[in-house]
């Protein structure tokens, strides 16, 4: 999520920049921190293009599937997984690949609230 390596995870953790999580086993991440840290990092980003669209999901592409005509996109924006069907053309133009930080924007007429039970 963070596009950085395992040493840095590591670094940060020791220096107090992430927490890690409880338990036993391989260390985790405490996703409160690393939400934080992304948010403390968006920060320095440029300002996004000017939109319309008021739901704009800032992550990381985990998975591109392309076919002749069409591609599939996926993006996990923290805890939000946002999938994305395009143009297989799109996709090569901006050049998606796993791994690559990207926003997924969205603007529907037609959106579907739930309650939980």
């Amino acid at each position: 999520m963070l596009g950085v390596s395992d040493d840095t995870v590591r670094r940060w953790i020791e220096g107090g920049r992430l927490v890690a999580g409880a338990g036993s086993g391989p260390r985790t991440v405490d996703a409160t921190s690393v939400a934080a840290l992304m948010a403390e990092q968006a920060v320095d980003q440029p300002a996004p293009v000017p939109t319309s669209a008021r739901n704009r999901f800032a992550g990381i592409v985990t998975r591109v599937e392309r076919d002749g005509v069409m591609a599939l996109v996926e993006i996990q924006s923290g805890p939000h997984r946002v999938v994305s069907l395009m143009s297989r053309e799109a996709a090569d133009e901006l050049r998606l690949e796993p791994g690559v930080r990207a926003a997924a924007s969205i603007k529907a007429t037609n959106v579907v609230v739930e309650l939980d039970r």
